[in-house]
């Protein structure tokens, strides 16, 4: 069950099964897949990927949310947004939506982009307290989802 749980299982296998499944049987079969923007669940994914092995690398800690970084990590992706792993789930997941003109992965999509959103907001208010005044000034200098934008 906590395999489950883990949000890349759930971004990468689950949610896309389940769009797979939702989408036969709502077309009866006749599913229809755009091979145009899977591209961009490529991208999603190798960018949560090698972005979450950046984060290893300098920031040490463990995968995923659950071991959080021992180190800022403020340079690489991290200097263009703060959280390019979650940004790689929701670029998977935009990639899903129209691949398969879906609106079944549209909501899925929005629904965790909410989550990521309350989630990171959350985290923000931890993180000041663990990683000390660097992180105030990394805040300051870098956007939270969107380079140069928000």
């Amino acid at each position: 069950m906590r395999f489950i749980r883990r949000t890349p299982i759930r971004t990468f296998l689950i949610y896309p099964l389940l769009v797979l499944v939702w989408e036969t049987l709502l077309k009866r079969g006749d599913i229809y897949i755009d091979a145009r923007f899977l591209p961009v669940m490529l991208w999603g994914f190798l960018q949560y990927y090698l972005c979450g092995r950046y984060r290893l690398k300098h920031g040490g800690g463990g995968p995923g949310i659950e071991t959080p970084p021992d180190r800022l990590v403020w340079n690489g992706p991290y200097a263009l947004t703060r959280n390019p792993m979650y940004l790689g789930h929701i670029i998977f997941l935009i990639g899903l939506s129209l691949a398969f003109r879906s609106w079944f992965a549209a909501l899925i999509t929005v629904a965790t982009a909410i989550w990521f959103h309350r989630r990171v907001l959350i985290d923000e208010k931890k993180l000041p307290g663990r990683l000390g005044p660097p992180y105030l000034e990394y805040q300051q200098r870098v956007k939270r989802w969107i380079p140069g934008i928000f």
